[in-house]
């Protein structure tokens, strides 16, 4: 109770916490209470919502909803068939879009995407809009300013929940306590994981606005509760480690220090940009990447190789670094960098040096 307590108010709202131990299963949770309260809302229509919306190139869980949701085509192979009912569509991705749209009007195209899915698809149909605020594994993606205060519109014109994966982004990792922080945009149900315990315990946790809540306030034996469990949820133990680690992140003004250390890391990145394989450096707070392309002009990605020698080198260098993968074909030339938490500005240093030396001269 004093952990759930914690996190309802580092969100702002009221509403009720349900733990688990993974990011997954956070994120199966909050597809079974989107679907039950819309059965259970008593709004027109609440019947037939079961479809979830969500984003190519996000990562949700390797769970078969969670799957389901993930837009990474690869990581899927040899699982199929998905879980019914998830479709996807674009994300913002500003490094890539279409040159005669401005950053703005690229976040408003993309969230203009999700309108014409849920009416293609009927809004009766649809019980939640899903994404990570920023896309995390599919290659540090920052929407524009535009993007998510419009989504939570059409979301709310729909009648269409909207659910935040915080699994990467909570507690500190993009310099404020939330990824959706940076655009004061609420949630209706909200999933976390890695930073609610830094990993020292498994612990996840799905929050709901206490609006969602009411509508599993029945009779007893009506089944309107919500029937769900697992084996190590709320364990006493993850759940002391959880609010002992938040009470950390807050004396230690770590996620403050995740802004001030991430804003100079960015800056140090956007200086590699004179490299002809750097197109484009981005990111927030400690969640950064870098990506790599053979061609500036055309934004063609660096050859797999490429990619791949460069990580040895700075491997070679004492730093070791993660890409999105292969889970997108044919794009895994993004170099993804998320320092802890504790990092400093001579850490930074380090990580540009490693850089440098693994790019090279060209």
């Amino acid at each position: 109770a004093q952990l759930a307590d914690k996190i309802l108010e580092l969100l702002g709202w009221p509403g009720r916490v349900y733990f688990s131990s993974s990011g997954s299963e956070a994120n199966e949770v909050a597809f079974k209470v989107a679907r039950q309260y819309h059965l259970q809302s008593g709004k027109p229509g609440g019947a037939t919502r079961y479809k979830i919306i969500s984003r190519h190139r996000a990562y949700h869980g390797n769970t078969l909803g969670a799957m389901s949701a993930t837009g990474q085509a690869e990581r899927k192979i040899g699982y199929g068939p998905m879980a019914p009912g998830f479709i996807h569509v674009p994300p913002p991705y500003p490094y890539r879009a279409h040159p005669k749209l401005t950053p703005a009007e690229h976040g408003i195209a993309c969230a203009q995407a999700i309108e014409e899915t849920i009416i293609y698809e009927g809004p009766e149909t649809v019980a939640a809009v899903l994404m990570e605020p920023i896309i995390s594994g599919g290659g540090v993606l920052v929407p524009p300013d535009e993007y998510l205060p419009r989504v939570r519109e059409i979301c709310d014109e729909y009648g269409v929940l909207l659910i935040f994966d915080e699994v990467v982004s909570g507690y500190g990792r993009t310099g404020e306590m939330f990824g959706h922080d940076h655009w004061e945009v609420k949630p209706d149900i909200i999933t976390m994981a890695k930073g609610l315990s830094s990993g020292y315990m498994p612990l996840a946790a799905t929050a709901v606005q206490a609006y969602i809540f009411d509508a599993f306030m029945g009779e007893a034996g009506d089944l309107s509760h919500f029937r769900h469990i697992n084996t190590f949820g709320g364990h006493p133990v993850s759940t002391a480690v959880g609010l002992h680690n938040l009470q950390i992140v807050e004396e230690e003004g770590l996620v403050e220090k995740a802004r001030s250390v991430g804003d100079y890391a960015l800056a140090q990145l956007k200086n590699l940009s004179s490299h002809p394989w750097v197109g484009e450096a981005r990111g927030r707070g400690l969640l950064l990447g870098v990506e790599l392309v053979a061609d500036k002009e055309t934004k063609q990605p660096l050859d797999d190789a490429d990619v791949l020698a460069v990580l040895g080198r700075c491997k070679q260098a004492g730093v070791i670094l993660g890409r999105n993968g292969n889970t997108v074909p044919g794009l895994g030339n993004i170099l993804i960098m998320a320092p802890p938490l504790v990092a400093t500005e001579s850490d930074v240093d380090l990580l540009i040096e490693a850089l440098v030396f693994a790019l090279g001269e060209k």
